[in-house]
């Protein structure tokens, strides 16, 4: 194992039941507290890239900062939050041992379950009670901060969707089952052009950031860097990776445009992420999830 990654440290993700995959995309599990003595500042943090996913997060144990740009600290002072959409990388970091569940919910599906207009909540997350202060999602924060395990905190995430998840699919299409971000993209582009017959293509495309907080033209984007993402874990798994041939595979204009869309996205270059990925704890959340 790499000198920076912490042999005690617990990093899963966990997959919802597939009558939840057009709502719920994934869950993560973060526990470092049988390191939380021995953890260096690099180790207590955590990196994520951009993404069109919003996201549910309940700190069961200990808290932390997000880092700002330039280093400064803003302290996360509420234990459960919701995120909406991310159109730049975010970098966290705990005072120490910390368990923490988040859940990756598909935005369209977001919208749909509570009406909330997501395009406010780009780059933002806010504690769930100000956004969300129903009894039923009172009870659910309670719930999760009181799980002994993910196990738990996953039973009670899909006890608390299934039923309002159905009773929504019942009243509309199908959304399309779990995929990458594309297969969703197309969905949501198609959506959108059915229900607006007459619409002008500024009024499809507000529809579009309504649902999903995010414009068609960076859906795309972040859509082409997660299948570049995963084609360099196979060429990584087969051999070396060769990058102007990735870059052209994967659409890019050349090796210069795949390097400025991959440090958008993630904030840093190909090369030095894949490096991080690899030797480096704080990144986590990019072992997990390829």
């Amino acid at each position: 194992m790499p000198a920076d990654r912490h042999p005690d440290t617990v990093a899963r993700l966990l997959v919802p039941s597939l009558t939840l995959s057009g709502c719920l995309r994934a869950c993560l599990w973060r526990d470092t507290t049988r390191a939380s003595g021995t953890l260096s500042e690099a180790q207590r943090e955590s990196h994520f890239a951009a993404t069109p996913l919003c996201g549910l997060t309940w700190t069961l144990q200990g808290g932390g900062w997000e880092v700002l740009e330039g280093g400064a600290l803003l302290t996360i002072e509420h234990r459960a939050l919701l995120g909406g959409p991310r159109s730049r990388p975010v970098h966290f970091r705990s005072d120490g041992g910390v368990r923490s569940f988040m859940v990756a919910l598909q935005p369209e599906a977001l919208h749909a379950l509570t009406g909330l207009d997501l395009s406010a909540l780009l780059d933002r997350y806010v504690a769930i009670e100000q956004l969300l202060p129903g009894e039923d999602w009172r009870q659910l924060n309670t719930q999760m901060l009181a799980a002994r395990d993910e196990q738990e905190c996953m039973a009670l995430l899909e006890a608390f969707f299934l039923p309002r998840w159905r009773a929504l699919q019942q009243e509309r299409t199908a959304a399309p089952e779990r995929g990458r971000y594309r297969d969703w993209m197309q969905h949501l582009a198609l959506r959108a052009i059915a229900g607006g017959h007459g619409a002008s293509l500024r009024q499809m495309e507000r529809r579009i950031k309504q649902w999903s907080g995010q414009s068609l033209r960076a859906l795309r984007g972040i859509s082409r860097a997660e299948a570049t993402f995963f084609q360099v874990r196979r060429e990584m798994e087969a051999g070396e990776v060769v990058w102007s041939a990735l870059a052209q595979d994967a659409g890019y204009t050349d090796q210069a445009h795949l390097c400025r869309e991959t440090r958008r996205v993630t904030g840093f270059s190909p090369e030095e992420l894949r490096r991080r990925i690899d030797e480096e704890e704080a990144f986590w959340p990019y072992r997990i999830w390829a």
